[in-house]
């Protein structure tokens, strides 16, 4: 196992084949579960149907009993921006915005991805937040290559998101990925004084994910002691790939 200077565990190309492997199923689980967001459906509905997916894929929900997360998935509502229990209580309606965390364990592997879907019409707000967030994502991927800085995926995705209005958010990052759930390094959605100095190099790995706000980029953490909040309970949006650094350019592992 090689690992740079900064930490980061580099993969060999059957490694990262593995990888893709594993980033691939779990997205193609999330999106089928993804499916079923409705009016009328609820949070612990989608966690069911996660776990009843992994069942039928033959793989392991990477989340569940994570730092002692009670779920299978992560279910955020609106306001919610992650980590959001998949509880009964939580009830979607139309003009509710559901931003699904998904991770699977596929032969040793995890993929971990994620996607934010409206539930039936949503806000122009609402739909605009979700089509930024997206196009976030793939501004960071972009600048994801070969000699290239791991700052210039941050500096990306936050320049994209402020121009159109809306904020990151603050607290919380993307990250490496492959055995572990989070390998290094951390991959913030902007940029700060001391950013570490990496160079990509082929063989890294990563899960990109922008978390992105309505308002300020500002969270909390609920009394749940897991679901984070926009402190000024304005939406939130969340998309995430897995993707790998090579010499023949980036790939995105999660894509189905």
């Amino acid at each position: 196992m090689k690992r740079t200077k900064h930490g980061i565990i580099l993969k060999t190309p059957e490694e990262i084949a593995k990888l893709r492997t594993a980033a691939a199923t779990t997205m193609e689980i999330l999106l089928k579960v993804a499916e079923n967001v409705a009016p009328g459906i609820t949070a612990l509905d989608i966690d069911k149907l996660a776990r009843s997916y992994c069942k039928e894929y033959g793989v392991r929900p990477a989340f569940l009993g994570y730092g002692g997360f009670p779920g299978a998935i992560c279910v955020s509502v609106n306001e919610e921006v992650v980590h959001g229990l998949p509880t009964k209580n939580k009830v979607f309606k139309e003009g509710d915005i559901v931003s699904l965390d998904f991770g699977a364990v596929v032969d040793g592997w995890i993929g971990d991805v994620a996607v934010t879907v409206p539930v039936g019409e949503v806000s122009p707000v609402a739909q605009k937040l979700i089509e930024v967030t997206e196009k976030a994502l793939y501004k960071g991927i972009e600048a994801a290559k070969v000699g290239g800085k791991l700052i210039d995926i941050s500096r990306a995705i936050q320049r994209f998101v402020e121009s159109h209005g809306f904020n990151v958010t603050r607290g919380y990052a993307g990250h490496g990925i492959g055995r572990s759930l989070h390998e290094e390094p951390q991959i913030t959605n902007y940029v700060f004084k001391g950013y570490p100095d990496i160079t990509l190099e082929p063989g890294m790995t990563f899960a990109i994910e922008p978390m992105v706000n309505e308002g300020t980029g500002k969270v909390k953490v609920k009394r749940d002691r897991w679901t984070v909040v926009t402190r000024d309970g304005k939406l939130s949006a969340h998309f995430e790939h897995d993707v790998a650094i090579t010499d023949e350019g980036t790939i995105i592992m999660s894509a189905i």
